[in-house]
């Protein structure tokens, strides 16, 4: 299968799904934000504090593209559908599942925005950004797997049967 490359909303599932798919697969699990963190010495609000929205993108962006991997499901930040380039690489790297959630559940969820690193600009409501990022999820998306009333493990077997069938 490659890669399998995990995009969504910030508190759509991508790190926990990723993790149980991971070892449903036997795959090594990579979580972009941890890389940034590393590579950057800072937690994604810092980076965000210390050097804006756009200082962040680029260190998201170039951690992106520098990423190697095979056999691994990588769980992407909410924000890295804003580089077409580690977009393409991504999709050049195996296939693409987009973690669709509504915004009501969303909205519920992200109790912490600023803390979690959500890139939100300055006077962006939560429901534009969601509006703004939804189509470029379903741009770049080989699979989309909607957010049912299902449990976790319900949500990861779905992943896994859509992902098999496209084999």
């Amino acid at each position: 299968m490659s890669n399998i490359i995990l995009i969504g909303m910030p508190a759509s599932g991508k790190s926990t799904v990723g993790v149980i798919l991971a070892k449903l697969l036997g795959y090594d699990f990579i979580d972009t934000d941890l890389v940034i963190q590393r590579r950057e010495g800072q937690r994604l609000s810092e980076i965000i504090e210390t050097r804006g929205i756009d200082g962040f993108l680029a260190a998201e962006e170039a951690a992106c593209l520098a990423l190697k991997a095979d056999n691994c499901v990588i769980a992407t930040g909410g924000s890295a559908v804003y580089s077409a380039a580690a977009m393409e690489r991504f999709r050049g790297m195996g296939r693409i599942v987009y973690l669709e959630v509504d915004f009501d559940s969303l909205n519920h969820r992200l109790s912490d925005i600023q803390g979690r690193g959500v890139v939100l600009r300055p006077g962006q409501t939560l429901k534009q950004l969601y509006e703004e990022r939804v189509p470029l999820y379903q741009k770049y998306a080989d699979i989309t797997v909607r957010e049912g009333a299902g449990t976790l493990e319900e949500k990861v077997s779905e992943v896994y049967r859509r992902l098999s069938a496209q084999s």
